[in-house]
């Protein structure tokens, strides 16, 4: 039943991480949270479980997603090359960030972060991209990269919520925006995951994991979600880019209401 609801969760993070190019973050780490409290494990843990099994996953869904983009060629791969030293960097010292918080913390964090990203991105929705708007320069680009890549692992998203709104911001039309998001996931992914099974070794003892990254829902999600990451690219390409920001602004407040509802509970 366990690997059931971890295929379930890996079919709709996928689609949502080719949709949108978010990694399928902000869907697999709020029911992972939900699983992992009806396992009874640890609460002082779960969430960053959550945030670290997360990561893990969107390694897969990351590699799947971007295949899909580059083949109709909207991978801006010069700006990835910029901001990958930086989202490494980041990554690696977010989730170290994220292991000096409590659990309670980060779902606040990522609630009220997630509700912000929705409100600029609704309120932008039928704003047309200024094509006099560039990209800033390389060391301002791998800066933005850092910043990028640390809120990424503390929030277990694969930084599409900051990744394409900086893109869109900067002259990138919306398709384009989420196909080198979906690209900068992998980098993000790989140094998040790896920063939480090194943070996590001392302090998790749940069977079945590396530091705060639970194996069998890793094989399960990833397994699922690079399946249907295709699909969701697909989607992404028929879909207005105004109908993008204003789904994407959608599934990020009901993800960031849900958190804040839980963090403030606890209080």
């Amino acid at each position: 039943m366990e690997l059931i609801i971890y295929l379930l969760i890996g079919a709709i993070a996928g689609f949502a991480a080719g949709l949108f190019g978010v990694g399928g973050g902000l869907i697999i780490v709020p029911i992972l949270f939900i699983v992992f409290t009806q396992l009874n494990y640890d609460p002082a843990i779960i969430m960053h479980m959550a945030v670290g099994t997360s990561l893990a996953t969107i390694i897969v869904t990351s590699i799947s997603s971007v295949s899909a983009h580059h083949k109709k060629g909207a991978v801006m791969w010069s700006v990835f090359r910029n901001l990958a030293p930086g989202l490494v960097a980041g990554s690696f010292l977010g989730a170290g960030i994220a292991d000096y918080m409590s659990g309670q913390g980060l779902q606040l964090l990522i609630g009220f972060f997630a509700v912000w990203v929705a409100f600029k991105m609704f309120k932008g929705a039928h704003v047309a991209v200024d094509p006099a708007q560039t990209l800033p320069s390389k060391p301002m680009q791998l800066a933005a990269g850092g910043g990028i890549g640390i809120a990424s692992a503390i929030f277990g998203i694969g930084g599409g919520s900051l990744t394409v709104p900086y893109l869109n911001r900067h002259g990138v039309v919306m398709q384009k925006a989420v196909a080198t998001s979906a690209a900068c996931g992998l980098p993000i992914a790989v140094a998040g995951a790896l920063g939480f099974m090194w943070f996590g070794q001392s302090n998790v003892e749940v069977p079945n994991t590396i530091g705060y990254v639970h194996i069998y829902a890793f094989i399960g999600i990833s397994a699922m979600s690079f399946i249907t990451a295709k699909l969701g690219a697909k989607a992404a390409h028929i879909l207005s880019p105004a109908m993008l920001k204003k789904c994407f602004a959608g599934l990020l407040t009901t993800v960031g209401l849900y958190f804040i509802y839980q963090g403030v509970s606890v209080i």
